[in-house]
């Protein structure tokens, strides 16, 4: 998300923009299961407060629901200020994936490009590709979690001192893991009259998304099942692991059927920021052969979760159009 709203704001200040995008699909964690049983099942809602932000939710060209509406239980979000007072929320009925797409529309984006090493070299900064190619620009955002963007500055031969200062603050920081499962019920199964529910005294189950409550009339119940970050980092290995997320999500929750007809893992290693590691702004590295590198990200700017990733590349943008970047 901090890529694609970096790259949009570049492409709108009269800058060529290339996205390499590692995965199949844009978002990251803004990701929608389509089409048979529709789930998103990595940020379940968006929510914030900033006026930029809200307005770039408010002009996707997708179905708007003020949702959650229905929230049972006190257990802790992974973003408790979702339900402050001044914070808005919204869903979209064609999914999470609906708003990247929006940002992403009139993009050169190639997916499935990973980036496997940078180098700095002749002014530019060079990125090898899985496979081999080669790609090289003057100028670089990497919208990585800061494990994988150590790795990359890890690489780079002889390093100035911001890069240096740069892998020191990556190291500080940490991603929490997430481990998500949709299951789907049948259609005799009653939906629980809640569309988000946070369990109070598990320490396994953080969040049951109530799918269908988004997309009404489509049939089967589809609900979705969110572990807390600490049990996910610890059961990542473990592949019972969706068995015991959803046993302790028959426990908490009390769906007539405890056994759906089917299930779909998803296990997020790099699913949220540590708050401890936050910083107040993205960074902009002017490297001695005159390449410049950006870093932004949902730990780029204050509050985390997508509103901090979209502001960060926003903000990246505006510092890479201010210095005459290109």
């Amino acid at each position: 998300m901090a890529g694609l709203a970096c790259a949009r704001a570049l492409r709108a200040g009269g800058r060529k923009v290339l996205v390499l995008e590692r995965a199949r699909e844009i978002g990251g964690r803004c990701a929608t299961a389509w089409p048979e049983h529709p789930a998103d099942f990595g940020v379940a809602f968006f929510h914030g407060h900033s006026e930029a932000y809200l307005a770039a939710l408010a002009a996707a060209d997708a179905t708007r629901l003020d949702w959650p509406s229905q929230v049972k239980g006190s257990g802790r979000p992974c973003r408790p200020e979702a339900f402050a007072p001044r914070e808005r929320r919204v869903a979209f009925a064609e999914g999470a994936i609906a708003f990247p797409r929006y940002l992403a529309r009139g993009l050169d984006v190639h997916l499935r490009c990973p980036v496997v090493a940078l180098q700095d070299a002749r002014g530019a900064l060079s990125l090898t590709l899985e496979g081999g190619a080669i790609v090289e620009s003057q100028t670089v955002v990497l919208a990585l979690a800061p494990e994988e963007a150590l790795a990359l500055l890890a690489a780079l031969h002889e390093p100035s001192t911001a890069v240096r200062s740069a892998r020191a603050v990556l190291g500080m920081s940490r991603s929490e893991a997430c481990l998500a499962l949709i299951a789907v019920y049948g259609h005799r199964v009653a939906a629980p009259p809640w569309h988000v529910c946070y369990p109070e005294d598990s320490r396994v189950l953080q969040l049951a998304s109530n799918e269908s409550s988004k997309r009404p009339g489509r049939g089967e119940l589809v609900m979705l099942y969110q572990a807390h970050p600490g049990w996910s980092s610890t059961h990542l290995s473990n592949e019972r692991w969706p068995e015991e997320l959803l046993a302790e999500a028959v426990r908490c929750c009390g769906l007539s059927a405890a056994h759906p007809v089917k299930v779909e893992p998803h296990p997020w290693h790099f699913a949220r920021s540590d708050r401890a590691a936050e910083l107040a702004g993205p960074m902009l590295l002017r490297l001695p052969g005159g390449a410049s590198l950006g870093l932004a990200g949902d730990r780029f700017a204050p509050g985390g979760g997508v509103e901090a990733a979209y502001l960060s590349g926003e903000r990246l943008a505006a510092r890479i159009l201010a210095g005459g970047l290109k």
